[in-house]
C-alpha cells in the first residue's frame, strides 16, 4: 500500500522550502534531517519528553514557541516558519561566525558535556528570551522564570546548573528583559 502524501511549504531558518510531497505521517524531525539535511536537531526519546529535538515555531503574530519535532507532523505545518539550531548563528561582514547570545553564553559557561541536548536547550532558551523581550519580569523573578522556562529539557549528563546559569546571565545582562534596573544604577544612568 502506498502511503498517503501531502504537499507542504515551509520557511526554515528564513529560507522557503517546497512545495514538497511528504508522507502524511512524517515527523518534522525526519523532514529536517532527511529532506533538508539539517542534522543539528537531535532525536532523543521519540516521545517529545526529553526536548533534545526542540525547534522554534514562529507564529504569524510575531510570537514563537518551542515544539518537539519528533512528535510534530510536518504535514500539519504547511506555511509555517520554523527555526532550528542551524538558524541562530550569523556571519559578520568579514565572514567570521557570530553566535547568538545564548550560544555564546553556553560556551562561556562550559554548559555541555556530550552536547547531545544542546540544540534543544538553545532553542528553548531562545524562546524564553524572546518572550521576556515582550514581557519583561522583575529581576527577583529571573531564577524562577529560568527554571520554569527550561524545566522540560533533559540533560542526560546532568549539566543543568551551567545551562541555567548561562540563561540567567543572558537575561540579567540584556537590557529590556527585566523590569528593574541593575543594582547600583540610578535613574540618570550613573
Amino acid at each position: 500500500m502506498i502511503p498517503a502524501t501531502r504537499s507542504v511549504r515551509l520557511t526554515v531558518n528564513g529560507r522557503d522550502t517546497g512545495p514538497v510531497e511528504v508522507p502524511e505521517d512524517l515527523m518534522l524531525l525526519e523532514f529536517l534531517q532527511e529532506y533538508l539535511n539539517l542534522t543539528g536537531t537531535r532525536y532523543g526519546c521519540g516521545q517529545g519528553v526529553c526536548r533534545a529535538c526542540t525547534v522554534i515555531l514562529d507564529r504569524p503574530d510575531g510570537r514563537s514557541r518551542a515544539v518537539p519535532s519528533c512528535v510534530t507532523g510536518v504535514a500539519h505545518l504547511d506555511g509555517a516558519r520554523v527555526r532550528t539550531v542551524e538558524g541562530h548563528a550569523s556571519r559578520n561582514e568579514d565572514g567570521s561566525l557570530a553566535l547568538s547570545a545564548i550560544q555564546q553564553a553556553y560556551l562561556t559557561h562550559f554548559s555541555f558535556q556530550c552536547s547531545y541536548c544542546t540544540p534543544g536547550f538553545v532553542n528553548g532558551a531562545t524562546v524564553l528570551i524572546e518572550r521576556l523581550a515582550r514581557e519583561p519580569v522583575p529581576r527577583r523573578d529571573v531564577e524562577r522564570v529560568v527554571l520554569e522556562g527550561m524545566d522540560r529539557h533533559i540533560c542526560r549528563c546532568t549539566g543543568y546548573v551551567r545551562y541555567l546559569a548561562a540563561v540567567r546571565d543572558v537575561i540579567l545582562s540584556t537590557p529590556g528583559l527585566t523590569t528593574d534596573r541593575p543594582a547600583g544604577k540610578r535613574d540618570d544612568g550613573s
